[in-house]
């Protein structure tokens, strides 16, 4: 399921088509039909991410408006107790972005920007988008081999540091 701002960022930022995206999903759902199954609490799901989570989306699932049907599954996850997760991706934040990323949380929401990590040392573009699709793939219990898990400092036993490189 795709907002039309969705399908317009797609095709700007990625070259990709609506439909591309759609071949890759087991089931799709037109974002108007409000009688999709993911609009009812008795559709047994593990939850939804927003990917990403414009603050159209964020401000309408903070504040309960469930207008089409990315709010209304959003809306479902959080009084069923699901998981939702809201990537959200906006720079700067204001205030009022704030304190909606403040009500989702405290509605039960996580949000999780995309933000990149440099401590796995990436060596592509590949390599920091794996990493924020293994964190949200980790909100879910979802395993995956997307990134290297962090194991601490590596050492050395002639380290002038104490053995910490």
């Amino acid at each position: 399921m795709m907002s039309g701002a969705a399908h317009r960022t797609l095709e700007l930022e990625t070259g990709m088509s609506p439909a591309d995206v759609a071949a890759l999903a087991d089931v799709t759902h037109r974002r108007g039909d409000i009688a999709a199954s993911i609009a009812s609490g008795s559709f047994p799901a593990l939850g939804i991410a927003v990917v990403p989570c414009s603050m159209k989306s964020l401000a309408a699932i903070a504040h309960g408006y469930a207008g089409d049907l990315l709010t209304r599954a959003a809306d479902v996850c959080l009084k069923e107790r699901c998981r939702l997760v809201l990537a959200t991706r906006e720079t700067p934040l204001s205030l009022i972005h704030l304190r909606n990323m403040v009500a989702v949380t405290e509605a039960g929401a996580v949000v999780l920007p995309p933000v990149p990590a440099y401590y796995h040392h990436p060596a592509s573009l590949d390599d920091l988008l794996a990493h924020v699709t293994g964190r949200l793939l980790d909100q879910f219990g979802i395993e995956h081999e997307e990134f290297p898990r962090w194991q601490g400092p590596r050492t050395t036993a002639d380290s002038p540091t104490g053995g910490h490189v």
